[in-house]
């Protein structure tokens, strides 16, 4: 339930915002939100994009797992009960998986084991509800500012473009057409380009922590990138039992 003072920040949360600005120089940011109190994400998600940011709300710890496989973001907003998946395993299950997005988790629970687990699991800060919106907007802009390094928009190898904003690939000027895992695949690989990428860490990205697919799962996945990276000059090498790795250079 939502508390009579949340009520109540959420009801005047314009006056904040016009002494608040949650970025400085006019930067926007894309935030995701993975909060089950629906009064208090639609205060927060309006107080945002009246800011001009971008925000998506999720109100499921799976479904906000699965959403960010293929989704990213500058900072994940986080609330630690939330159904489906606890906020804690959530954060714990993205920095598994090599998720760097800063992360600050919402608690109503303020004992200092509480803030210790969310931060051992992954989290970058910790905000104690009821909170004012004024905190929040000062906690999201320190995240922001040493989110990680944002990658190009647009790259480019071999004789392959591809568009990180619109998520497609083109291999000289032609869309190729890239089922969702095959696209997330690729994307794995390119952002480790030159580096070995295990097939552990691959699955897990793919399919969840724990999830049970067929042994040869990834082979096949693998095996239909390939054929479509074929002419490219792009090639996916494979180290036998250890994983894949993205490369330039001819064989």
């Amino acid at each position: 339930m939502i508390s009579p003072r949340q009520v109540c920040l959420i009801a005047h949360y314009e006056s904040l915002l016009s002494v608040t600005c949650l970025t400085t120089e006019g930067t926007k940011v894309r935030i995701i939100l993975v909060e089950d109190n629906m009064s208090l994400a639609q205060g927060i998600e309006n107080a945002l994009k009246d800011q001009g940011h971008a925000v998506d709300h999720l109100d499921d710890g799976l479904a906000a797992e699965e959403f960010l496989r293929t989704e990213t973001c500058d900072v994940i907003i986080i609330d630690v009960n939330l159904p489906g998946l606890t906020g804690i395993e959530l954060t714990r299950r993205l920095r598994q998986r090599g998720d760097a997005t800063p992360v600050l988790i919402l608690t109503a629970m303020g004992k200092t084991s509480d803030r210790v687990n969310g931060l051992d699991a992954g989290a970058d800060d910790y905000l104690v509800k009821p909170f004012e919106m004024a905190e929040l907007f000062a906690r999201l802009r320190a995240l922001s500012r040493r989110r990680p390094q944002v990658a190009p928009q647009i790259e480019t190898a071999g004789s392959l473009t591809y568009d990180r904003q619109q998520r497609t690939v083109y291999r000289d000027g032609e869309r190729l057409d890239l089922p969702r895992r095959e696209l997330t695949l690729f994307e794995l690989l390119l952002d480790q380009r030159g580096r070995l990428l295990a097939k552990e860490h691959i699955t897990a990205s793919l399919y969840g922590t724990g999830a049970e697919v067929e042994a040869n799962a990834v082979e096949l996945l693998i095996s239909r990138l390939r054929r479509k990276l074929e002419g490219s000059g792009v090639q996916i090498r494979t180290a036998r039992g250890l994983g894949y790795m993205l490369d330039t250079d001819p064989a």
